[in-house]
């Protein structure tokens, strides 16, 4: 394990998928883009690694993934190596804008439950949607994932989730993602079983964690994390599901 060890990489570690999702639903979304092996893809936020090698494996993608945090970093370079495809799969420590600003455009963008999927600090999906289309091909594909709301959640509700990145309704997502040019192709939400394997797999890993380690110096801020997390579905759990969403670029 990194010397940097944080909530997130000892959730992800543990899951297959880092989202309420499961890998069958990945393949499921990509086999509909027809995407040919050879095809470019980017996986931003690619977190554990296991996105970008299931691109690469399963698909025979030229695989770019983009990961930040240097603790999940490192868990996706180890997924990478150990891959029959790690020749076809870069991975860059960065922020995603450095990397899309060097990248030619795309065949595939993966963003599911990233924050600052465009880099460059855009909050509202309307604008992420507008600015990754910017870096597809035309007729290239966007796979975007993140909470929806189920309806109007209570301010407190929605001031806790949105501290990091702005969410929509399915409805609003749909709108927003036609209004930056794309057209919606497939869309589904993730079933409450996904979400709570998601949520009962990383808090399990990091109380394991942290009940192995409770001197560690990272012990403290592994635990706040957990507990917010924990915090947040069990108050405002009942206002969000999990959306996913199949958008194409339109050909020229």
């Amino acid at each position: 394990m990194s010397s940097s060890v944080n909530y997130h990489c000892l959730a992800y570690a543990e899951l297959d998928v880092c989202n309420p999702l499961d890998m069958a639903t990945i393949d499921a979304a990509v086999s509909r883009t027809g995407l040919k092996p050879g095809a470019r893809a980017l996986d931003i936020g690619t977190g554990n690694g296991a996105v970008a090698v299931r691109l690469a494996e399963a698909f025979g993608l030229a695989v770019t993934a983009v990961e930040l945090d240097p603790a999940m970093a490192d868990i996706a370079r180890g997924r990478i190596a150990a891959s029959s495809a790690a020749d076809r799969i870069r991975l860059y420590q960065a922020r995603s804008g450095t990397v899309l600003a060097d990248l030619e455009p795309q065949d595939l963008i993966v963003a599911t439950g990233t924050t600052d999927p465009a880099g460059d600090g855009r909050l509202e999906p309307a604008a992420i949607f507008t600015a990754l289309s910017n870096h597809l091909k035309p007729g290239g594909w966007l796979l975007w994932g993140d909470l929806i709301w189920t309806g109007e959640p209570p301010e407190p509700v929605r001031q806790i989730f949105e501290l990091t990145n702005r969410f929509t309704s399915d409805a609003g997502t749909r709108s927003d993602a036609r209004a930056a040019g794309f057209e919606v192709v497939h869309a589904e939400i993730s079933p409450q079983a996904a979400m709570d394997h998601y949520l009962g797999t990383a808090d399990s890993a990091a109380r394991a964690w942290l009940a192995d380690h409770p001197d560690a110096p990272e012990a403290a801020a592994v635990r706040t994390s957990a507990d917010r997390v924990r915090m947040m579905f069990e108050f405002g759990g009942d206002h969000v599901d999990f959306g996913l969403y199949l958008l194409r670029r339109p050909p020229v």
